[in-house]
């Protein structure tokens, strides 16, 4: 990623993720127009749930646009992030996934397992994720309002 992308992304994981979430930090940092490091700060023991929710409300409030968790698996911080009324998270440990889930999806955080995939592969996955766009086509659009219609109303 050469050029810069005008967008405002919040980081957050947890111990297990903290490694990754540094060099993801250090290698996207400089390239979008803010990256808003929502902690750990270390690899002391902590929990998941406390960063999904400082990254989800980084998003709600409008000082982020797109959101990347990283934790062992990835599971934890989706799992978390998925019950926050208004964030839609996957797990995506492929590129395909990571355009896919935002084109079609209006995916806003992406979740990644830092003892899950290596850090190369973690770079195309992040790089791929922020250069996607939602693209509202009438499929698309129709399956998210039912996403959108579960979150508001449950079942």
């Amino acid at each position: 990623m050469s050029e810069s992308l005008p967008l405002r992304v919040a980081i957050g994981g947890d111990h297990a993720g903290f490694p990754l979430k540094k060099m993801i930090v250090e290698r996207f940092g400089d390239q979008v127009n803010a990256m808003i490091d929502c902690g750990a700060h270390s690899e002391a023991s902590c929990d998941y749930p406390d960063f999904a929710v400082a990254v989800a409300k980084e998003i709600l409030e409008g000082r982020a646009d797109k959101g990347i968790m990283v934790c062992g698996s990835g599971v934890g911080v989706s799992v978390a992030a998925n019950k926050i009324h208004g964030i839609r998270a996957s797990i995506c440990h492929d590129t395909y996934s990571a355009h896919q889930g935002v084109e079609h999806d209006d995916m806003n955080v992406l979740c990644i397992g830092g003892r899950i995939i290596g850090s190369e592969l973690a770079f195309e996955i992040v790089q791929t994720f922020l250069g996607a766009q939602y693209e509202p086509e009438d499929r698309h659009a129709r399956r998210l309002a039912k996403v959108l219609e579960i979150e508001k109303n449950g079942i």
